[in-house]
């Protein structure tokens, strides 16, 4: 346990050093009382906000379709080294919180904004909804994210230190201790062989998915949504299972049998707002005949033209 716990909190120790949210400056526009609503970024595992290669080119496709907007892409960390590590070896709940404070302070984001998640920051953008209710997001797209976590972790992106510290913590135990805490991809571990375990001991997932108590305030923020737009990649072989992304998983006691959103507790029960967005014709899904965020420009134009103007 030794040789996982000294790597785990070397990474852990160097990205809290850093750890603050900021954002990614866009040029300045001219006011015309008819400017697009913001967006608001947040990138996924092994990725940075302002990669121009990622991350950069989505924000340059979003001021190209809706002129004059202003595009946060979300950063976590005072550099791009930190924004990195952030995204292997964090506490989510504090991540969240802290960028819920950043936006707090930007005063072009008083009337709401919309938001674009990609692969884990799209899980991350929907815990922002829930938790945070000012500034208000009104249009949240997620690209790849895992809403209903995942079980399994087999590729991995960027450091190969990184992730081999991540991918051993997981095999050592995703719900322990500090692995829990601090492992970015524990925190939205779903094991559905131990799904009293999972129930108990996931201090991020758990909670934003309403598994052991229905806070009223996630519902009702979520259901507030004027859309919410699921995009499932088809031949996802990063989020396990796939159907995740469209709030999807695993029968609980085993790991072939998928069930969907429609017929899960989460909807019936209505536990998160997720059936009132269905009826009012809300809730959308996306699917991408493709890998992991292998989504083409076109697609995201029309998902930004759809859902963002």
């Amino acid at each position: 346990m030794l040789r996982l716990v000294v790597p785990l909190l070397f990474a852990f120790a160097a990205a809290r050093a850093f750890h603050r949210v900021s954002r990614v400056q866009v040029p300045q526009v001219r006011d015309n009382g008819s400017s697009p609503l913001p967006v608001v970024l947040w990138h996924g595992l092994g990725d940075t906000c302002c990669n121009p290669l990622s991350m950069g080119g989505v924000k340059r496709l979003v001021e190209r379709q809706l002129p004059g907007v202003r595009v946060f892409s979300i950063e976590v960390g005072g550099s791009i080294t930190a924004d990195f590590s952030s995204g292997f070896i964090s506490n989510l709940n504090d991540q969240v919180n802290q960028t819920c404070q950043y936006l707090r302070q930007q005063p072009e984001l008083a009337n709401g904004y919309n938001g674009m998640g990609f692969s884990q920051g799209g899980l991350f953008l929907r815990a922002l909804t829930q938790r945070c209710p000012s500034p208000p997001i009104r249009s949240l797209v997620s690209i790849g994210g895992p809403q209903q976590g995942v079980f399994g972790f087999p590729h991995c992106t960027g450091s190969g230190f990184l992730c081999e510290t991540v991918r051993r913590a997981l095999d050592r135990g995703a719900y322990e201790g500090e692995v829990q805490r601090h492992v970015v991809p524990a925190q939205y571990w779903h094991d559905p062989l131990q799904p009293q375990v999972y129930r108990e001991k996931s201090d991020f997932l758990a909670d934003i998915n309403q598994e052991n108590s229905i806070k009223e305030d996630y519902k009702s923020r979520i259901s507030a949504l004027e859309s919410l737009v699921l995009v499932k990649f088809l031949q996802d072989t990063m989020v396990i299972p796939p159907e995740s992304e469209w709030f999807g998983f695993f029968v609980d006691g085993q790991d072939k049998e998928v069930q969907p959103l429609r017929n899960s507790t989460l909807y019936l029960e209505d536990k998160l707002g997720l059936r009132k967005l269905d009826s009012e014709g809300k809730l959308h899904f996306i699917s991408v005949d493709a890998d992991h965020l292998r989504i083409s420009e076109t697609q995201l134009e029309q998902i930004v033209d759809t859902y963002f103007k």
